[in-house]
């Protein structure tokens, strides 16, 4: 087995056989009103980390990561020009860790941007992840219009997230599906989640 990278959900990790493996480019589909913030500062107190905000101040997602995980681990953040993210995320691209972690939040605004440019970071996004063996993640925000290379991001990918939030009856229900695991097990089912200012896995399947 290649070496796994925990996702700091033990739940999780055991459903992915261990974790996301090194060298994976991972898509997070996810509302804009869920709280799938979690998962990302839940994975960057795993390893050193770049995060790569283009919505957030720096300032805030700093003190987000501060409250999760060892406080020895080294997490960068940086913020990424809105008039030229794709260039811009691309300058950032050198400075991912050896066995780090990468988050760019969100790829929404990439994925707007000029094709020709995009396919370039899309390219240097695979050989940076591979050459040092660490993971991407992309938080793609759902929208009613969906941004146009979408499907180039999930196509590159080589796993992809869908975190479904739906209210019912004043009820918040999150379910995490898998529907794409290059090289793994696409999950069958999906594993309902409680989001809070933690994240919680139903036990009722035994997979907690």
């Amino acid at each position: 087995m290649s070496e796994r990278v925990s996702t700091g959900v033990t739940a999780l990790d055991r459903e992915l056989n261990g974790g996301l493996p090194a060298g994976t480019v991972v898509v997070f589909r996810a509302d804009p009103a869920s709280q799938a913030e979690l998962f990302f500062e839940r994975l960057a107190a795993q390893r050193e980390t770049l995060y790569l905000t283009v919505d957030r101040p720096p300032t805030a997602v700093s003190a987000s990561l501060r409250g999760h995980g060892d406080r020895c681990v080294d997490r960068s953040v940086r913020s990424v020009d809105g008039d030229a993210p794709t260039v811009d995320t691309l300058r950032s691209l050198p400075s991912l860790p050896d066995e780090g972690v990468l988050v760019v939040d969100s790829i929404g605004p990439l994925e707007r941007a000029d094709a020709g440019q995009y396919r370039a970071f899309l390219d240097e996004l695979r050989s940076t992840v591979s050459r040092t063996n660490s993971v991407a993640v992309l938080h793609a925000l759902k929208h009613d219009e969906v941004p146009a290379q979408r499907h180039r991001t999930e196509h590159v990918a080589d796993l992809v997230f869908d975190l479904v939030t739906e209210i019912r009856n004043d009820t918040v229900e999150n379910r995490l599906v898998v529907p794409k695991f290059r090289g793994g097990r696409a999950l069958a089912e999906p594993l309902r989640i409680a989001l809070t200012d933690r994240i919680a896995v139903d036990t009722s399947r035994d997979i907690a």
